[in-house]
């Protein structure tokens, strides 16, 4: 069975921290893969070189790395980070990533447009999975050679601003009728209900990060209700 196969109806799980977090140690993001998989994570979604190895090295399971730097900028929204360039692409190739995920959207870009980005990770046999913020954007990724789109970036960018607590089900609505490959489901997503519901609107699969790795995040739900 391919990959994009395996994750057909799946629960993929965000394993990540920023480097000013405790959990960032790599014996500590090891810890929460270890914890994630044997929880039934079909597959991780993980940040950086070090932690793409690791869960190659560990897990007999698809992994899809993104790079970000070390510190999110000020103007997060208006910028592209999430695996900007070539260079981030191929240390993500070399470290064994199955698919290379990568920001989709149409803001400004540095020295490699995202059509180049794409076609180096293809042209290395490797999936890519464009992180999307509008209808629009999804398509124009997919027409770019994108082999999944995922509603990542939803609420995130200038031309998405968030509007609710929920996961954007109408973004996922629209991509599936759309576009013609497969469509995750990614953001803001809290209860199995909302898993449920997404697969009902036919996402392929639905990535859950904050809800499960962050417990810094967690606990503010609880704290400030």
């Amino acid at each position: 069975m391919d990959i994009i196969s395996q994750l057909k109806n799946k629960v993929i799980v965000s394993v990540q921290a920023m480097p000013s977090e405790p959990l960032y140690k790599e014996e500590c993001m090891i810890a929460m893969m270890q914890s994630v998989v044997k929880g039934g994570a079909a597959a991780l979604r993980v940040a950086g070189v070090r932690d793409v190895i690791n869960a190659k090295k560990l897990f007999n399971l698809p992994v899809i790395g993104i790079t970000k730097p070390e510190v999110i900028p000020a103007n997060w929204r208006e910028i592209v980070y999430i695996t900007p360039g070539i260079k981030d692409a191929n240390d993500l190739i070399q470290a064994g990533a199955d698919i290379v995920a990568l920001d989709g959207t149409s803001r400004p870009r540095g020295e490699n447009n995202l059509r180049q980005i794409i076609k180096f990770i293809k042209n290395n046999k490797r999936i890519v999975m464009a992180d999307i913020s509008t209808l629009q954007e999804g398509i124009a990724a997919r027409l770019l050679g994108a082999d999944i789109v995922s509603t990542t970036l939803s609420g995130y960018t200038m031309e998405s601003p968030e509007t609710s607590d929920e996961p954007d089900f109408k973004l996922l609505k629209g991509l599936v009728a759309s576009v013609d490959c497969p469509i995750i489901l990614e953001g803001r997503i809290w209860s199995p209900s909302q898993v449920d519901k997404a697969f009902e609107l036919g996402a392929h699969a639905v990535v859950i990060g904050s809800a499960i790795t962050r417990p810094q995040l967690i606990t503010k739900k609880f704290v400030n209700r």
